[in-house]
């Protein structure tokens, strides 16, 4: 009998989906990642449920929309009553395993006696209960100062822990988050004094070259790699930095703010991420440049190491049998908008990118399509010949140009806030009031700058969307853990 093939997902955390060569970026240095694209399928159109890590990943564990899951913040554990995608690869007798940051919890939350958790591994159970047999699990690179994982264990016997919490506290988002100490605006950027071998996403990507030259189980296996960048702080390598200090790094299409009402909901969740979060009125061109210089140098650091994962898959005999996907969690705004980060609706934050190689490599495919990142964890379940919950709202995406039709549209929530989107129009909507607070027409602005919640002449697509769309999809309710952070009058 032929062995079932094994599956590799490579997760970096907020990899933008057009920030790469074979998107078409003129700039960024991303070989290996090409390769799989050149020997694979490329979907442009793909859309997480929403931008933001714990509601994506909950989202993608889970194959459920964040109204069915209530995980709409960083701040509720993804519920382990709830079936995953990976229980149906369990069923199917794979192996199942993850290496990275995977943030399933509340980093920073308590444990069951009421402790807050300084180590993942006194999450295991937890982990188990989701579905991974096999999980070593870190944490990104601000929950790092904090919480301890193997790889900060790497970094103590190096005696590079201290250097490394202490340089990153100090960028805790410009002070979103309290420290002891004064902290840096988000758009600092400058090289964690760390040698390269020790960068955070050097390490994984040998962390994941050692457990594919020390599988020996018989089954087939899944692994999930959570690479932590190219997430903030804005840290790259001096040398991968160097590799883009005489580019002229590609400027955002758009630096116009969004236009922000004078009060409700839109208001508060706006404003927030705008001035805040971004520190946007500070946020100069020279510095979207010099951010920008370093995200790439971050990209190709990741890079670097899925060029080595790929030779381990070879070296080892595993590459003709393997998948491998090569997806993110959310995307990032990049200076669109003068924005950092992601939270917001706009095509840089909700967009990600999907390539899928199948074993042996095939031939060069782009698929145009919308389609939803929970579709990705059906496609592993087809893959596998795994079947699937009841629940599960995930269809397989086309891996041939045999493929079924993409979807009508596509949903993504966080924050009390929901987005859909159809091949030409975008509502973003207040879920409980449901209230519309931007609608884009895509063909017409691209770059989402004229917001037309508010004119005559788009009523009638707002209405239908609305009531063919949004209501629909809300009828059913939405699951809420508790009040959110607006809800609560939070600004941090």
């Amino acid at each position: 009998m032929t062995r079932r093939p094994n599956i590799l997902v490579l997760m970096p955390d907020q990899h933008r989906w057009d920030i790469l060569g074979c998107a078409g970026d003129p700039v960024v240095r991303t070989p290996h990642i090409d390769a799989l694209a050149a020997e694979g399928t490329f979907y442009d159109n793909v859309f997480c449920q929403g931008p933001l890590c714990m509601p994506a990943r909950a989202s993608f564990l889970t194959e459920r929309y964040v109204r069915d899951h209530g995980v709409y913040e960083n701040r509720w554990d993804v519920p382990t009553d709830v079936p995953t995608f990976l229980h149906s690869l369990q069923a199917a007798d794979y192996h199942t395993a993850c290496i990275g940051k995977m943030h399933l919890w509340v980093h920073g939350g308590r444990e069951p006696n009421g402790e807050r958790t300084t180590d993942t591994r006194t999450r295991q159970k937890q982990m188990i209960a989701y579905g991974f047999d096999e999980p070593i699990e870190t944490v990104g690179k601000l929950a790092s100062v904090t919480i301890g994982t193997e790889y900060g264990d790497h970094l103590a016997a190096r005696g590079l822990l201290g250097v490394y919490r202490d340089w990153v506290s100090q960028r805790m988002y410009g002070g979103g988050v309290q420290t002891t100490r004064e902290t840096l605006p988000n758009w600092s950027a400058s090289s964690i004094p760390l040698p390269t071998e020790d960068y955070i996403d050097a390490w994984h990507g040998d962390r994941v070259v050692r457990w594919l030259e020390e599988y020996s189980r018989p089954e087939p296996w899944f692994l999930w790699v959570g690479f932590p960048g190219p997430h903030d702080p804005w840290d790259a390598p001096a040398d991968y930095v160097d590799l883009y200090r005489q580019s002229a790094m590609p400027m955002p299409a758009t630096l116009r703010r969004p236009d922000i009402p004078e009060d409700g909901p839109f208001h508060d969740f706006l404003s927030f991420w705008v001035w805040r979060h971004s520190d946007s009125a500070t946020f100069t061109d020279e510095q979207v440049q010099e951010v920008r210089r370093y995200y790439y140098a971050n990209v190709s650091v990741i890079d670097d190491a899925v060029g080595k994962i790929r030779a381990a898959l070879e070296r080892t005999g595993q590459a003709d049998n393997t998948w491998i996907i090569y997806t993110s969690d959310h995307g990032e705004m990049m200076g669109e908008h003068r924005m950092l980060m992601k939270m917001v609706f706009y095509e840089p934050s909700v967009k990600v990118p999907l390539i899928i190689r199948p074993p042996a490599g095939g031939p060069a495919r782009v698929e145009h399509g919308l389609a939803e990142h929970l579709d990705v964890p059906a496609t592993i379940r087809s893959i596998a010949g795994a079947s699937g919950d009841d629940a599960f709202e995930g269809r397989p995406l086309p891996l041939d140009d045999a493929g079924g039709p993409p979807r009508p549209a596509v949903y993504s929530e966080n924050y009390g806030m929901g987005m859909v989107r159809t091949d030409r129009h975008k509502l973003v909507f207040h879920e409980d009031g449901l209230l519309p607070g931007q609608l884009f027409d895509l063909a017409e602005d691209p770059n989402e700058d004229v917001n037309l919640v508010d004119a005559g002449a788009a009523r009638d697509v707002l209405d239908e969307l609305m009531e063919a769309r949004v209501r629909p999809f809300l009828a059913g309710g939405r699951v809420k853990p508790g009040p959110g952070v607006f809800e609560r009058g939070l600004r941090h």
